[in-house]
């Protein structure tokens, strides 16, 4: 081998590297292991002890220093399903965007087109393109994008102005949205920073609008999600007083009795002895009126639960807050409100816990009439607002302070001032929410100095001074997936995974060794730098490790070896036509040898991975990236490491054979007429491929939340439950609802479609409060929502997982998958074409591959109603797909070379008998690693976990299929497709040679 000084060189520095590399995860590691133990399950606790450490020196090499925060920035990071904690998908709202730039226009086309751009958005398709796409077609030409009622306005200044072409304009508009959603980046950077994970990882999806939020070891979710979907669009506003609206108010009530059927009776009202309308409206009493007294009240006041006084019109409950928002927000009800109060903005306060003892802990919200100025705007906004902090008021309650810039300073003096002159009150809103209306008692207020106080908790107050200090978001940020692991499930999945590598690790070294003898040892040898280099490499590069990232290391120690079989079968052949064995190990790392197999057989393992880290997503990405570092660092260990050992070796004097006494006579005179039985085979795959048509006819296929949208719950319950009746009482709840036992007997995995389409953090709790009130009898008596929902014991019993993916999102990753897998074909049989010249190598690979991916969805069809793990259609089973279709492609390509290299070179006979010496000389090769690979698969099957068992699965079925397909399927095709010309050609060119 020329240059060995050279590459031995490099070897050892990137084998140093890779130990300095790895290094700080081993630091980082044991620091936070001292942490949670210190911790004892207490997250903040947690992240306070890390924090107090994080400039101490933990790392020592004498050279140089690190302290825990250099170190930890250093370590490979812990996915969500290994660590725990809280990953969500937010989408920056383009058509809230859209709205603002074109100055909230009225046009109906415009607006039309916004609509249409969200009901006829095609998968995958990005939300500005549908819109651009609706709105030439309903405008039909006679209204332009530059138009002063669309996006030539006063927001846009002079970007856009009447002369432009729609064209110019989209240039702009893609800009402004690209720079909004930018924005919206930063204000949620900014947020997360100061939440208070270990981990946190933000990053932009494509041009989509989406963020990807994760936040390891988080385990408050309502907290959290309310942290990262708050707009924070803070507004003061001046109010109305309950006396100025209360003819508005009953003027409302007297028409709704017309349009309405009014709530006879609301179960809050408690008994007293006040009846009469006019004290709910003046706010004289804040007793309740009876239940008899409400029958005949009407649709608005018959929800109001006791009067207000100064700004507070009413209370009601949080529930009736959106029936009377809907009533007062129609436009015949508004018509009747006095000019001077068209503007008026009927909103709610923040839900507190009732103080009447009759009320028995109900929730309750205030009710306000807010003051608009002639353009239905606040009397100042929240942008003002410089700082925020989290302090305590003069009573010692929980509040936050905020300082204002020069300008706000000054507004705020105004906007003060004449409160205190017409003893009015003030609003502040966040989110169209009212925190708190005080009244100004002693004067202006200078200084731009204000506090927002009410019903806090300190932690609210730390929450909402970050959001404040963050800035607002330029437009609504909604939830379209989400996903919470319980901490248990991380630690489940760390044992599963690391089980399952030390088993395959070990099966395949020994294998090895079983097969090859000595020259095993070097394998192995090899096959271990190269997962020091493999986990070298996801250091450096600041990786996050997943559950599918270690099936993906576990998968590429069975790849590992395949390069080294190669060129040990190669070795075995040249030393049975009687070269030296210098010669054998010189001729099988030749170009001639295995090198163009190795080459040819790994390009397409790279191309589908590549594929897959376009297409994938989260924990798919991590399978893709460690699969294809992985590919890499095989190549250079089994080419190089092993030759240097070889070398060494045989330079010692040892006398290698390559076999062992019990592989000695292996496939050495195997001869089988692959060709003869094609017609028995091509019989049982059409059989297997009509079979597998008509089950996906029938019976379908079991789509997976990411393809058909909806709600995963994986539930841990103190003892065995049934599934089936669990389903029924969930069925009652929901309309439709699945539960299956997942794992152990006392583990649930429920599935439901409920209001999956809708957003907001309401609808989510409503969805966990629902589930929690169906499956409360199945846990002990002191289970509370807040223990279901947050797991932070490993061993409680609760949610360990929960995954919602919204019907949009679910098509874009369906489609996605479709354009992942047809890539990955076309790709792969482009290269084979280029690579061996004729088209027909191409179409028998392409054959092979569509006649496994027909197979492995007929399997999952005719099977998923009855085995006992999950077999849904997902990404992970598309990344498994991916992965057989380059496993399949490896297997063919080996044949086409050997055809390639035998038709180049002096095998005699027909194309037929070169093609059955090809499959005949590979075999041994073909045999062993496939049979590497299910034995690595199978442990991963058994070990690896219950949520990838359905992924592994379909891997297993398809390294199965995909080395029949390479013998039975892919040579005949190319066979049956070479004209009779050509095989006439080839046997003339033979019998003259």
């Amino acid at each position: 081998m020329q240059n060995r000084g050279l590459v031995k060189f490099f070897a050892i520095l990137f084998a140093l590297v890779s130990i300095y590399q790895l290094m700080f995860t081993f630091v980082a590691d044991g620091v936070e292991k001292n942490a949670k133990e210190f911790a004892k399950g207490d997250s903040e606790k947690e992240v306070k002890y890390l924090d107090s450490i994080g400039k101490k020196e933990v790392l020592n090499l004498g050279f140089t220093q690190f302290t825990y925060n250099e170190v930890k920035d250093k370590k490979i990071n812990k996915g969500l399903d290994l660590e725990g904690g809280i990953n969500v998908i937010l989408e920056i709202s383009v058509h809230d965007i859209l709205k603002g730039l074109a100055n909230d226009s009225k046009n109906p086309v415009f607006n039309k087109s916004l609509d249409d751009a969200k009901s006829d958005r095609r998968g995958n398709e990005d939300y500005l393109d549908a819109f651009f796409e609706a709105f030439e077609k309903n405008s039909n030409g006679t209204l332009k994008l530059a138009s002063p009622e669309v996006f030539s306005n006063k927001i846009m200044g002079d970007e856009v102005n009447f002369k432009m072409s729609d064209n110019d304009v989209k240039k702009v508009i893609r800009k402004k949205v690209d720079e909004s959603i930018g924005s919206a980046f930063e204000v949620l950077r900014k947020r997360i920073d100061k939440f208070g994970v270990t981990q946190p990882n933000i990053q932009r999806l494509g041009s989509s609008g989406r963020i990807l939020v994760e936040l390891p070891g988080a385990k408050d979710v309502d907290r959290i999600k309310a942290l990262l979907s708050s707009t924070a669009q803070l507004e003061f506003w001046e109010t109305y007083k309950i006396e100025e609206v209360g003819q508005f108010l009953q003027a409302a009530n007297e028409a709704l009795k017309k349009t309405e059927k009014a709530n006879q009776a609301t179960p809050q009202v408690a008994e007293t002895k006040t009846t009469g309308i006019d004290t709910l409206l003046t706010g004289k009493t804040k007793d309740s009126v009876t239940d008899a007294s409400k029958k005949d009240l009407g649709p608005l006041f018959s929800k109001i639960i006791s009067g207000g006084g100064g700004p507070v019109l009413a209370i009601v409950s949080p529930e009736d807050a959106k029936t009377i928002s809907g009533y007062l927000n129609r436009s015949d009800i508004r018509a009747l409100l006095p000019a001077e109060m068209s503007h008026a903005k009927f909103v709610f306060g923040k839900p507190v816990i009732s103080k009447d003892p009759k009320q028995k802990g109900a929730e309750t919200v205030e009710m306000y009439a807010l003051k608009g100025n002639r353009a239905g705007k606040a009397a100042m906004s929240g942008g003002v607002v410089t700082d925020a902090t989290d302090t305590f008021d003069q009573m010692g309650k929980p509040a936050v302070s905020m300082q204002m810039n020069g300008a706000g300073a000054k507004q705020w003096e105004e906007l003060t001032g004449k409160a205190y002159t017409e003893k009015g009150y003030i609003a502040i809103v966040l989110d169209d929410v009212v925190y708190s209306a005080p009244g100004v008692t002693s004067g202006p207020i200078a200084g731009g100095r204000s506090e927002i106080s009410g019903n806090f908790d300190v932690t609210e107050t730390k929450d909402l001074a970050n959001v404040l200090r963050a800035g607002k978001l330029p437009a609504a940020a909604e939830i379209v997936q989400s996903e919470v692991v319980g901490p248990s499930l991380g630690q489940e999945a760390i044992d599963n995974g690391t089980t399952s590598a030390l088993v395959g690790l070990l099966i395949v070294c020994l294998w090895m060794v079983v097969y090859y003898g000595k020259a095993g040892w070097f394998a192995n040898a090899a096959l271990a730098v190269n997962l020091l280099f493999l986990f070298g490499i996801l250091a450096s590069i600041g990786a996050v490790l997943t559950l599918p990232g270690i099936a993906g290391i576990v998968l590429t120690m069975g790849t590992a070896v395949d390069a080294n079989i190669i060129i040990y079968e190669r070795a075995k052949e040249e030393l049975r036509h009687g070269v030296t064995l210098p010669e054998a190990i010189k001729a099988s790392f030749g170009w001639k040898g295995a090198m163009r197999s190795i080459i040819d057989a790994n390009v397409t393992h790279v191309l589908t991975g590549a594929i897959l880290l376009i297409f994938g997503t989260g924990p798919i990405q991590g399978f893709a990236t460690t699969l294809l570092i992985g590919i890499i660092t095989s190549l250079f260990t089994s080419i190089f490491i092993t030759r240097m050992l070889l070398d060494w070796s045989v330079n010692r004097g040892d006398k290698l054979q390559f076999v062992t006494g019990f592989s000695k006579n292996f496939f050495t005179n195997f001869h089988f007429d692959f060709l003869k039985v094609k017609k028995w085979t091509y019989g049982f795959s059409a059989l297997v491929t009509i079979v597998s048509i008509i089950s996906l006819s029938t019976h379908g296929l079991n789509p997976g939340v990411d393809f058909a949208g909806g709600r995963t719950f994986q539930v841990r319950f103190e003892q065995p439950v049934d599934a089936d009746a669990v389903r029924e009482e969930l069925v009652k709840v929901f309309g439709s609802a699945e539960a299956k036992k997942f794992g152990e007997d006392n583990q649930l995995k429920i599935v439901t479609k409920y209001e999956v389409e809708k957003h907001g953090l309401e609808v989510d709790k409503k969805v966990n409060e629902m589930l929690f009130g169906a499956l409360k009898k199945h846990f002990k008596p002191d289970m509370t929502y807040e223990k279901f929902v947050n797991i932070y014991d490993g061993k409680q019993a609760g949610i360990l997982n929960a995954y919602k993916v919204t019907p949009t999102v679910a098509e874009d990753i369906k489609t996605n998958s479709y354009w992942a897998v047809l890539g990955a074909m076309l790709v792969v049989a482009l290269y084979l074409v280029i690579s061996f010249r004729k088209w027909q190598y191409s179409l028998g690979a392409l054959a092979a591959v569509a006649h496994d991916v027909i197979f492995v969805l007929g399997i999952y069809s005719l099977l998923w109603k009855y085995m006992p793990f999950g077999m849904e259609i997902d990404q992970h089973f598309i990344a498994a797909i991916l992965t057989v279709i380059g496993y399949s492609m490896n297997d063919t390509v080996i044949v086409f070379d050997r055809v390639r290299e035998f038709l180049g070179g002096k095998e005699k006979g027909t194309f037929n008998d070169i093609v059955n010496k090809s499959i005949n000389s590979t075999m041994s090769r073909t045999i062993n690693t496939s049979l590497t690979m299910i034995l690595v698969l199978t442990i991963m099957f058994i070990f690896g976990g219950e949520s990838i068992r359905g992924f592994i699965f379909a891997m297993l079925i398809g390294i199965i299929v995909g080395t029949y397909s390479s013998l039975f399927i892919a040579t005949p095709v190319l066979c049956d497709t070479i004209p009779d010309s050509e095989h006439k050609r080839i046997e003339e060119e033979h019998n003259k040679a």
